[in-house]
């Protein structure tokens, strides 16, 4: 009996190990094949503007490098536009009549999208953030008409800008799930993901108004810092060792917060802002960051929830396996990350 017993408890020691062993290392595959996903590629973002002359005629002024010529103009404007001479780095056309608020500009770019500003002839200016699909992104005029419906255009672009920029930019996330592995129960949580949105907003505000603006390399560095930071403590903590940061672990989350605000303030104006857009734009930017936050961080309890009603045996395996994971991508990130600042 003894010897059965011993010999079960073996199996269940190595199929929990076996699958601690399996969790870790998709966790680690999943992150390291989105090591570079921080920010929104702003490499796949166009920055074009378009002026609005007399005579029905506009200027289209493409300011990236890397976005390729377009040698025949007229395939991307309506079917009544033609092209003009162009310029030295500005493409000219003519449309009669003159454009309106149902043409599209379909420019054929596989980029992840273009942020276009439109300088109307009678001094409105408008911009928007567009998406592409892989193969072209389509401008609808109607959304870049100064009117009722810019607001909500507006509105719309940043929030799902934002919301992109959280989900998608892995070190952010990072961040909040060692947050969620520090903490202990429902009113710690509710402080410390408050004082990290207050501290973020504030330095975000900073930057995109250019009240405070700090260069993207030492931001960078600073937030892999704070994840390696996040994984001792929480490594600390599963040892027995209590700090300051498991007692109010709000006061990391404020201090590295104001750090991560630089982060979004810097994918925020790395693809261009038109000035008269900025207030807006920041806050709704701003809102959609709150809501894929607010996401993340659901997904992440009801995944904490199912471990703990089918693996419940794993779960602090699991946590302890995470923070070493988080701890070595970090690691990893600060190594690639320091000779930015030497760069000039």
């Amino acid at each position: 009996m003894l010897l059965s017993m011993m010999c079960d408890l073996r199996r269940r020691c190595r199929l929990q190990r076996r699958l601690l062993t399996q969790l870790f290392l998709t966790f680690l595959c999943l992150l390291s094949a989105q090591a570079n996903a921080h920010d929104i590629d702003v490499t796949g973002v166009a920055r074009v503007f378009m002026d609005e002359m007399t005579n029905n005629q506009y200027r289209l002024s493409i300011v990236d490098q890397q976005v390729p010529p377009l040698f025949n103009i007229e395939r991307i404007l309506p079917a009544r536009c033609v092209g003009l001479a162009p310029g030295d780095f500005s493409y000219r056309f003519q449309c009669d009549p003159a454009l309106n608020a149902d043409d599209r500009i379909s420019f054929p770019w596989s980029f992840q999208g273009v942020v276009l500003v439109a300088n109307w002839e009678d001094g409105s200016s408008v911009s928007g953030f567009f998406p592409g699909d892989g193969i072209s992104v389509e401008v609808p005029l109607s959304e870049l008409k100064a009117g009722a419906g810019s607001l909500g255009s507006l509105a719309a672009r940043y929030l799902q800008l934002g919301a992109e920029h959280i989900l998608f930019g892995v070190d952010h996330l990072l961040f909040i799930l060692g947050l969620l592995l520090l903490l202990q129960g429902f009113w710690k949580l509710i402080q410390t993901v408050t004082a990290f949105t207050i501290a973020h907003s504030i330095t975000l505000a900073c930057a995109a108004l250019g009240i405070f603006p700090v260069p993207n390399a030492p931001i960078e560095v600073l937030i892999a810092l704070s994840i390696m930071f996040l994984a001792r403590e929480i490594i600390m903590g599963q040892r027995g060792q209590q700090t300051l940061v498991h007692s109010k672990p709000w006061v990391v989350a404020f201090a590295f917060g104001l750090i991560h605000g630089f982060g979004f303030a810097n994918a925020l104006g790395d693809i261009g802002l038109n000035q008269a857009d900025i207030p807006l734009a920041l806050l709704f930017f701003n809102l959609g960051v709150e809501a894929g936050q607010v996401a993340f961080i659901c997904v992440l309890i009801v995944v904490n929830l199912l471990i703990m009603k089918f693996l419940a045996d794993l779960l602090r395996s699991a946590h302890r396996g995470l923070a070493y994971g988080l701890g070595g991508i970090a690691a990893y990130w600060f190594v690639e990350r320091l000779p930015s600042l030497f760069l000039v």
